[in-house]
């Protein structure tokens, strides 16, 4: 599975066929040797170095948010699934302990 990104150009560079665009604040060189007729403000759906198409504004955004929802979702599961790890390893201490417990410490 490939995944394009929305960037904005910044500006162009007719002569290389390339321009500087934002990918998330950050400005990244691109060709534009796959696309025509781009202009500095547009939006574009980046791959390895490569500006795809041009898209709206709108969808960039909508993209953009559906992204950012995705990280957030794969944090929560990353949260959750530390949290279980930890709750894992304390059971298993305890259980380790249980084990190696005198009969006075267990209650014998």
């Amino acid at each position: 599975m490939c995944l394009a990104i929305p960037a904005q150009i910044l500006e162009i560079d007719q002569a290389a066929d390339a321009a500087t665009v934002s990918l998330g604040g950050v400005r990244r060189p691109v060709s534009l040797a796959l696309i025509e007729d781009a202009e500095v403000g547009d939006f574009v759906l980046v791959h390895v170095g490569y500006a795809l198409n041009k898209i709206s504004a709108e969808e960039a955004e909508r993209t953009l948010a559906m992204m950012r929802e995705i990280g957030e979702l794969a944090d929560q599961e990353a949260e959750s699934i530390d949290q279980a790890h930890q709750a894992d390893q304390a059971t298993e201490l305890d259980a380790t302990h249980s084990e190696h417990a005198t009969p006075s410490e267990s209650g014998r």
